[in-house]
């Protein structure tokens, strides 16, 4: 902007330096001459004498375009802005103040350019000052905040928006006013005046705003809303988080068919996507094998299986102890989910939903403590029918349970539902089995024919079906004792029941005094009429008169004799071949038993495992047999501790006897 002062009479008294650019005489020409002699062509000279007169005379000011005269002969349309000056001795000058035109035009359209896009931009701007205070807002930024430009003017951020939270974002305005390094879509989250109910989420750019000197005016923000964008983010995420959490349920729940623990895996895969505090409850009457249909008045009987949460909460006072029975009443929730079969969903939990969650006011009072604000029952349906329920609460998620909560719970739950209901039969026919195998094995007293006895049975893990192992002891005529042991292949009801009728077989052909080799060989014939089945066994007889045991065996593990003052050892006895094979002849051994001697007979389940040698476990079990005088119950369950490992998928029958004196 070039800058000219005239006197009264018209004669320049100031040229500055940007006249020199723009009319091309320099100061010394210029100054001291009339203007319109030197910048005005003579055909425009009266219509420049007459608009000076006029601003010198009424002291209004003109604006407008005029053709000058340049100094290389040319002509060009300059924009000036002339007004009257007055200085402290009463003299008039003129004020000129002009550009070329062609650049006031330019800069005219820059801005209205900026003018039209601040004030018709969907995105929301702001201008702060150096104090972080609101200078000027956009009418898009008004909409937002839900504010006019008046309520904004010369407050603070936080001041304008209570309801969000501006700390970060005045934290990022002072580090951009400090570095001059702008900041680019930063998020920012919550809610404002305009929608205080919901929330939304935006996208913020900050700018450090300079004068042409290089001062600091204060910053510039830009505020997109992106609240679409970013619920559409968060839907994604739920659902990624949704699909992690039923392959994670696939694959932790139903690891195995015992009962307990797949009640357990379920309530840990719910905590803490799902929810904080997770209960697994079966109706009594399913476990029972009895119908689990209610009527509209009729309470539920529970078994509480598992129940699982991220933290210590009183939640867990509240709740139902694994493996006790609980009884809730018609009213209660947890009654209504088992009895429609449709999932029930308290979003916000208030003081009377606190008494129908609960089986007690004890408990309702646990819950409030804790903090129970949100609540959701699933029915466990597999093949049509009701099982019980996943029962869920929140106390640390803020979030109330949604509908798409509820879909993945059911989804948890119907995938879990199957497992528990395989646990379910498997352990009701594994219960059958046990019951049986049990039922056929003999309870003897503690001496018998002169021998001090014991035993021990133990079923195989909870994964595999009951076995076929069993151990008798007979009384025989003339004071003698028979010992029994025996294995039948194979495993389950069908195993348990050959075992039973191998048995009794035995007990038939001890009563006739056979020969140990004879016996077997009549069992032998026994066996290969029961559908092809195979077992091994091993009978002793004691003969205490004699002061010996007469052993036959039949493709089982050789017995452990253990002497007072002499190391354990197995007994060398032809093994011989299966029961069932048939036509392989056995053969009786005789060996001297004492006052004070232990026979140990046992089944390969004690001994056998995946890991380790047969030779190497045979000497362990000799190793834990060195002490005679230990009473025979403590070895039995000394062996059984440290030889049978709970996975193990083999049962164990173990049968000791000690010669009296």
């Amino acid at each position: 902007m070039a800058s000219v002062v005239l006197d009264a009479k018209g004669r320049i008294v100031l040229w500055s330096p940007q006249a020199d650019d723009l009319f091309g005489y320099p100061a010394r020409e210029a100054l001291g001459r009339y203007a319109a002699r030197l910048m005005v062509h003579e055909q425009h000279r009266d219509l420049v004498t007459k608009l000076f007169a006029d601003v010198m005379s009424t002291g209004q000011g003109w604006a407008g375009a005029f053709p000058v005269r340049h100094k290389d002969g040319s002509t060009r349309l300059v924009e000036f802005r002339n007004m009257r000056l007055l200085d402290d001795r009463g003299e008039i000058y003129a004020l000129m103040l002009a550009a070329d035109q062609e650049t006031v035009r330019r800069l005219d359209r820059d801005v209205a350019l900026s003018t039209g896009m601040v004030s018709q931009s969907p995105i929301g701007l702001a201008l702060l000052d150096t104090g972080l205070r609101f200078v000027s807002v956009n009418p898009a930024l008004e909409r937002i905040n839900g504010l006019p430009a008046e309520e904004h003017t010369g407050r603070r951020v936080h001041e304008v928006l209570p309801l969000l939270d501006t700390g970060p974002l005045e934290d990022a305005a002072r580090e951009v006013l400090d570095t001059g390094r702008p900041l680019v879509d930063q998020p920012v989250a919550g809610r404002t005046p305009a929608d205080p109910d919901h929330d939304h989420a935006w996208q913020t750019s900050l700018y450090r705003l300079e004068d042409a000197y290089g001062t600091v005016l204060g910053v510039a923000v830009s505020v997109v809303d992106v609240t679409e964008q970013h619920r559409a983010s968060v839907e994604a995420e739920a659902a990624r988080r949704r699909l992690a959490l039923v392959a994670d349920a696939s694959a932790r729940i139903g690891t195995t068919l015992d009962l307990e623990r797949t009640a357990a895996e379920l309530a840990s895969v719910a905590v803490p996507e799902l929810a904080d505090v997770a209960a697994v409850d079966l109706l009594d009457a399913v476990l029972e094998g009895r119908s689990s249909s209610l009527g509209p008045a009729e309470g539920a009987v529970f078994r509480a299986m598992a129940i699982h949460a991220d933290h210590a909460s009183e939640v867990l006072g509240a709740a139902d102890p694994p493996g006790q029975i609980a009884r809730y009443d018609a009213d209660r929730l947890v009654t209504e989910c088992v009895r429609t079969g449709e999932p029930v969903l308290v979003a916000r939990v208030g003081a009377e939903d606190l008494a129908r969650i609960a089986h007690s006011p004890e408990a309702a009072e646990l819950l409030a403590r804790a903090g129970v604000h949100s609540y959701l029952a699933v029915p466990l349906i597999a093949r049509g029918e009701v099982l019980g329920a996943l029962d869920l609460t929140r106390t640390r998620n803020p979030l109330p349970f949604s509908r798409d909560d509820v879909l993945l719970a059911r989804e948890l739950a119907s995938r879990a539902a199957v497992q528990i209901d395989n646990a379910r039969w498997y352990q009701n026919a594994r219960d059958t089995a046990l019951t049986l195998q049990r039922s056929l094995l003999p309870s003897h007293p503690p001496v018998v024919g002169g021998l001090e006895v014991a035993s021990r049975y133990q079923p195989a893990g909870a994964t595999t079906e009951v076995g076929g192992d069993w151990f008798d002891v007979i009384e025989l005529d003339g004071g003698r004792t028979a010992l029994v042991v025996g294995d039948v292949m194979g495993s389950g009801i069908g195993a348990a029941a050959t075992m039973g009728r191998l048995r009794t077989a035995t007990n038939t052909l001890a009563s006739l005094n056979l020969d140990p080799a004879r016996l077997l060989e009549h069992l032998d014939r026994i066996t290969s009429d029961l559908d092809h089945s195979i077992a091994t066994c091993l009978y002793a007889v004691h003969d205490p008169a004699l002061r010996q045991l007469r052993i036959a065996n039949a493709g089982h593990l050789p017995p452990a004799l253990v002497r007072p003052g002499h190391a354990p050892e197995l007994l060398d006895l032809p093994t011989g071949a299966p029961l069932g094979v048939g036509g392989v002849p056995f053969g009786t051994t005789a060996f001297d038993f004492a006052p004070g001697d232990e026979l140990v007979l046992y089944t390969d389940g004690l001994v056998e495992t995946r890991c380790h040698s047969l030779d190497e476990r045979l000497d362990t079990l000799l190793g834990l047999l060195s002490d005679p005088t230990r009473a025979l119950d403590d070895v039995c369950d000394l062996l059984l501790r440290t030889l049978h490992h709970p996975d193990n998928h083999d049962d164990v029958a173990v049968l000791i006897a000690r010669a009296g004196t």
